[in-house]
C-alpha cells in the first residue's frame, strides 16, 4: 500500500493556517494523531464567510460555537475577542477579502479513551481559504436533489444544534445524494418531517408564502438561515415555521436552499419530480438579490 501518494485535493502549499494562537504554513499546521478532535470528533466548528474583507454575522457564528462547545463541556481557550483577531489575521495572512473561514476547537490531545478528563488543553485552527460547494449553472438553473433514507440524528442522541465534527450522519447522506448522481440530499427526523440537508438548511414556497422546518424539528440554526428570514419578513412575505412532510415538498412552487457555503441556491427537482414550473422562482431569485446586498453592507 502506498502510503505517500500525492493527494490531488491536497490544499494550496502556500497557505496559511491559524494553530494555537501562531499563523503557521499550511506543512507546518499539524495535530497530533492523539487528539480527541480526530480520534472521537470530539470538538465543535463553525464555518463562516467573508465578503468584501468584512466576516459576515462573526458574532452570529461565534455565539453558536460558544453555544456548540458548552453543550459537550468544551472550555474554548480564547475569548471572543481573540477569536475574531485570530479570524481577521488569518484573512489577511492568505490576502483574501471573499473567502470561506472554518474555525475549530477540538477537545485537545489526550490519552486514549474516550474520557474528556483524559485530555489536556482544547486547540483552536483556523482555516481561511475559497470555497465553491455547488457549480455556478445551479445558482441559474436550479439543482436537483434527492430524499434520502438517513435520518438526522435523534435530539437524544446528538442534538443537531450542536456543529460538532462528528459529521457521519451527514456524510451517509451526502454518500446517498452522490450515489443517486445529485449534490444535496433531504433528510427527515424520527418522526418522518423533513429536517434539512446535509449541509444546508430548507425552505418551500406555496401560494406566496414561505415555509420551512422549525427548531425542534432536528435542525442546525444556520446563520444563513436567520438572514433569509429576515429578508423574507423585511419584503412583507407571509412566513410560518413549521413541520413539513414529503408531500409538502412535492407540491411547493418553489424550493430553495440556505447555507453558508451554498449562500441560497434554488431547488428546481426533488426525487424526480419539478417543483413548480421546474426553474427557479420569482420569490428565490428576489430573494437571492436580497442576499447579495446584505452580505455587502
Amino acid at each position: 500500500m502506498d502510503f505517500g501518494k500525492t493527494n490531488k485535493f491536497a490544499p494550496k502549499p502556500n497557505l496559511k493556517i491559524f494553530l494555537d494562537g501562531r499563523i503557521v504554513p499550511v506543512a507546518e499546521a499539524s495535530i497530533s494523531v492523539f487528539d480527541h478532535g480526530l480520534l472521537y470528533g470530539d470538538g465543535v466548528f463553525e464555518g463562516i464567510r467573508s465578503y468584501g474583507g468584512k466576516v459576515f454575522r462573526l458574532d452570529e457564528h461565534l455565539k453558536r460555537l460558544e453555544e456548540s462547545a458548552r453543550a459537550i463541556r468544551l472550555t474554548i481557550p480564547m475569548s471572543r475577542p481573540e477569536l475574531v483577531k485570530a479570524a481577521y489575521d488569518t484573512l489577511k495572512a492568505n490576502g483574501l477579502t471573499d473567502g470561506y473561514i472554518r474555525l475549530v476547537v477540538t477537545r485537545g490531545v489526550g490519552y486514549l479513551g474516550l474520557s474528556p478528563n483524559r485530555t489536556d488543553c482544547p486547540s483552536v485552527f483556523i482555516i481561511a481559504d475559497q470555497i465553491e460547494l455547488y457549480p455556478k449553472e445551479l445558482y441559474d438553473k436550479g439543482m436537483a436533489v434527492i430524499s434520502c433514507s438517513v435520518q438526522r440524528n435523534h435530539p437524544n442522541a446528538l442534538s443537531p444544534r450542536i456543529k460538532s465534527l462528528n459529521y457521519l450522519n451527514n456524510i451517509l447522506a451526502k454518500i446517498e445524494a452522490l450515489d443517486a448522481g445529485v449534490y444535496e440530499a433531504i433528510m427527515f427526523n424520527t418522526q418522518g418531517y423533513v429536517a434539512e440537508c446535509t449541509g444546508d438548511n430548507l425552505f418551500v414556497v406555496r401560494n406566496g408564502a414561505v415555509e420551512t422546518p422549525p427548531l425542534n424539528a432536528g435542525i442546525l440554526e444556520g446563520v444563513t438561515r436567520n438572514a433569509a428570514i429576515e429578508l423574507v419578513r423585511k419584503r412583507g412575505l407571509p412566513f410560518r415555521e413549521r413541520e413539513l412532510t414529503r408531500h409538502d415538498l412535492y407540491i411547493a412552487d418553489e424550493c430553495f436552499f440556505t447555507g453558508t457555503a451554498a449562500e441560497i441556491i434554488p431547488v428546481t427537482k426533488i426525487d424526480g419530480r419539478p417543483i413548480g414550473t421546474g426553474e427557479p422562482g420569482p420569490i428565490t431569485k428576489q430573494l437571492t438579490v436580497d442576499f447579495k446586498k446584505l452580505v455587502m453592507d
